[in-house]
């Protein structure tokens, strides 16, 4: 047993952490500036950012390391640094988890390298691989528990990473976002994620959504995939309500009450593990963390409890083709939204 399953297995429901990115904005990241060259430049800087999600009650803290691998690092021309820039991270997060006195799991975050597979683009099944490997070897290096797999859009990517942290022999677990009618950017529905986590090169830990469009679609989605498989560990990990485009800003609406009650209503969807992504402040984990700690089961919701509780989606499903869900046309309507 990992230290992850091992902390699900005492505590039964977890608490990952929120935002890096609008937190780390908050501490002077420029816009189109690589927040992990902070990994060494201003480690400080990102231990109060665990530090604080720590506080804040996060049983589980990401590292710095979203675009850390080699085809997103080389538009810093950073590509050199993948192992450096990771193990770094790694260290960094596992020194706050160590000082903290209680178990903190640490996640290595692995985000897409932002390239398409062949035929669309060029980006192979063994080159993505390889550098997914190269990224997850930084990692366990620096003392990371997980490969955090997360904001995948494409099937091809989901195994190429997973086959990379079995390589490296990390477990690991997979995320993706269903920000596009209901399914990902790539067309793959939140169900569809349970299945292609049984064609994984191994199994994961959990697997689930994070990030998306807004806390109601996130949460529509793990209904889904809690539904098709109750018995997997499922994470939900919400944006901090819906992006607001203010002036040159993106504001999240959601409150730390509106958080709290979304984590609420992630735990009677089914979830395990629930965080926040972007715009999820310390103040919001603290509330989710009061929420999850008082909280007496209730029933399982349905979508419309969910929207009268938390909003309406903002990608809602397309209708189904006359044909049934799974015909082409209905694919297309799907991805256009």
């Amino acid at each position: 047993m990992n230290a992850l399953e091992a902390l699900l297995a005492e505590k039964g429901t977890l608490l990952a952490d929120g935002a890096t990115g609008t937190n780390l904005f908050d501490m002077g990241l420029t816009s189109g500036d690589p927040p992990e060259e902070w990994n060494v430049t201003q480690p400080e800087k990102i231990r109060t950012l665990h530090r604080n999600f720590v506080e804040a009650g996060a049983d589980i803290i990401l590292t710095n390391t979203f675009g850390a691998n080699r085809h997103r690092l080389k538009l810093h021309r950073l590509e050199g640094r993948v192992h450096e820039l990771n193990k770094a991270a790694a260290e960094l997060a596992r020194e706050v988890a160590e000082a903290s006195g209680r178990d903190v799991i640490v996640g290595g975050s692995v985000g897409p390298t932002g390239e398409l597979f062949v035929p669309l683009g060029a980006l192979t099944h063994e080159d993505a691989v390889k550098a997914f490997a190269e990224q997850i070897e930084g990692l366990k290096a620096g003392g990371a528990d997980v490969a955090w797999i997360e904001t995948m859009s494409a099937g091809e990517e989901m195994r190429a990473a997973a086959e990379a942290a079995a390589k490296v022999g990390m477990p690991f677990v997979v995320t993706a976002s269903f920000d596009t009618a209901g399914r990902t950017m790539m067309g793959l529905p939140p169900a569809g994620l349970g299945q292609l986590a049984g064609e994984f090169a191994c199994t994961p830990v959990a697997y689930g959504s994070n990030c998306g469009v807004g806390a109601s679609d996130l949460l529509a989605a793990v209904l889904e995939i809690t539904a098709a498989y109750p018995g997997a560990v499922v994470i939900a990990k919400a944006n901090c309500g819906i992006p607001v485009i203010r002036g040159d800003e993106v504001v999240y609406t959601g409150t730390p009450e509106l958080m709290a009650d979304y984590a609420r209503l992630a735990m009677d969807a089914g979830a395990r593990i629930i965080g926040g992504c972007c715009g999820t402040s310390y103040a919001h984990l603290a509330a989710m963390r009061g929420a999850i700690d008082t909280h007496e089961a209730g029933t399982r919701p349905g979508v419309a409890d969910v929207i009268a509780r938390i909003g309406p989606l903002v990608s809602p499903p397309a209708a189904a083709p006359a044909g049934g869900e799974d015909g082409e046309g209905g694919r297309r309507r799907r991805r256009r939204g």
